[in-house]
């Protein structure tokens, strides 16, 4: 268990029986939003004969941990040094006991039946880790959820890697020492390249398995949570570069490309418009800039059909390379200087009790 890591246990199942899952819910400040995952959770609860919730809390000033152990889970807080979503999520497994165990971010609802239906995939042996749909419970709350939504959607099948909220084999994640505490972000594909290298399958079901309250109302979080997916790609892409299954790397290296190519193409024709004294060059750009949307709007209109969510997406697709790029700075800019990196957080206390 990581340095700083305290546990307090209230509720749960008894002892002296084994749990059929564990559910490994993390969070930090949460709120509200954690009270709504915990209580999605009843119906597995209800189906299952045992099932234990342990709840990791990451250094919370909210009322979280009282929350959680007063509906039953078990209470773990970790306060490491440079708090880490990996931290808490090998806190949680690391002291669970079931063989599946199901992990979820605190600001997420359970689908009612996924958990039913992603079981029965786990009579392959190949089969680690199933993962289902995730979508954005307040998507037209803002132009920012309505846009990220989109993000979520992959196809089904086996896939490379899941997101925060999967089916794992507890025995796999032991096998493999968990997630790797160093990323800030980024751990869950970290992880499933591991488990991949292993054998092992990684499966996507094409059915609801949780609704997600990103509650991103402002470009502020908008921008810091995109700073720290370049971020992520930069350290991930690093670590399996040259690899024989590379990871983010093709990503992460567009990214190098096309953020200073929309940065030049805006700087550039304004710097033009200032020398001619015309506003035709800013026009050009910004004709180009538009056919760059409209071809990505183009390229995702299997994925919703509103026109004006697909040309948002297509801004966000470019606008939304600047941020990551400079995410990428960040990542470089540490490891010259021999700093660790540093937890990015794109919600403040307030805005995680939503």
């Amino acid at each position: 268990m990581a340095a700083g890591v305290t546990m307090a246990e209230s509720g749960g199942i008894s002892a002296s029986m084994v749990p059929s899952l564990s559910v490994v819910i993390i969070g930090r400040n949460e709120g509200e939003r954690l009270e709504r995952c915990i209580q999605s959770l009843t119906p597995v609860r209800e189906s299952l004969l045992a099932t234990e919730i342990i709840y990791v809390d990451s250094a919370s000033t909210d009322n979280s941990r009282e929350l959680a152990a007063r509906l039953g889970a078990r209470v773990i807080s970790v306060t490491p040094p440079r708090p880490r979503a990996a931290i808490g999520r090998n806190a949680g497994w690391q002291a669970s006991s079931a063989p599946i165990v199901l992990f979820l971010d605190g600001d997420t609802v359970l689908a009612p039946d996924f958990v039913e239906a992603a079981l029965p995939q786990f009579a392959d042996p190949e089969v680690a880790v199933v993962f289902g749909n995730r979508r954005e419970m307040a998507a037209h709350q803002s132009i920012y959820n309505r846009v990220l939504d989109l993000d979520w959607i992959v196809p089904p099948g086996l896939v490379e890697y899941c997101g925060g909220d999967a089916l794992m084999r507890r025995e796999v994640l032991s096998g493999l020492n968990g997630y790797d505490e160093g990323l800030i972000a980024g751990e869950e594909p970290e992880l499933c390249w591991r488990i991949r290298a292993r054998g092992y399958r990684i499966v996507h079901l094409d059915r609801p398995m949780v609704g997600h309250d990103l509650a991103i109302t402002r470009f502020g979080q908008y921008w810091r949570r995109a700073v720290r997916t370049g971020y992520a790609y930069a350290e991930v892409s690093a670590r399996f570069r040259g690899t024989a299954s590379p990871l983010w790397e093709r990503p992460a290296r567009r990214n190098l490309i096309h953020a200073p190519a929309m940065m030049g193409l805006t700087i550039g024709m304004v710097l033009l418009a200032l020398v001619t004294g015309s506003i035709a060059p800013i026009l050009a750009g910004a004709v180009i800039i538009m056919l760059l949307v409209l071809r990505t709007a183009a390229h995702v209109r299997g994925r919703v059909p509103e026109l004006a969510t697909r040309l948002l997406y297509g801004i966000h697709s470019h606008l939304g390379q600047v941020p990551i790029f400079v995410g990428q700075l960040k990542y470089r800019l540490d490891r010259w200087l021999g700093r660790g990196s540093e937890l990015i957080e794109y919600k403040t206390a307030a805005e995680g009790r939503r």
